[in-house]
């Protein structure tokens, strides 16, 4: 094995949210300018976290009734 895969390489992410209502649209959390936080139904328009961790450790800042939770990037932007 090569040095350069026995490192865990960071995946970009962004914060996802459910809701309880099996018709809600999926919410994913996108910073303002002014730091204010605003949720979209586009991933496009999400804001991207570094790395999976970086986006958890935003989702566990977040209210619990928010229910948010960090996913990767990629397969997000594969399914919209």
């Amino acid at each position: 094995m090569s040095v350069e895969h026995s490192f865990h390489q960071p995946m970009p992410a962004v914060v996802s949210r459910t809701d309880v209502r099996p018709d809600a649209p999926v919410s994913y959390l996108r910073l303002t300018e002014a730091g204010a936080l605003d949720w979209t139904g586009d991933p496009a328009r999400a804001t991207t976290f570094a790395s999976m961790r970086e986006a958890a450790r935003m989702a566990l800042r977040l209210p619990a009734a928010l229910r948010a939770y960090g996913l990767p990037r990629s397969p997000e932007m594969a399914l919209h």
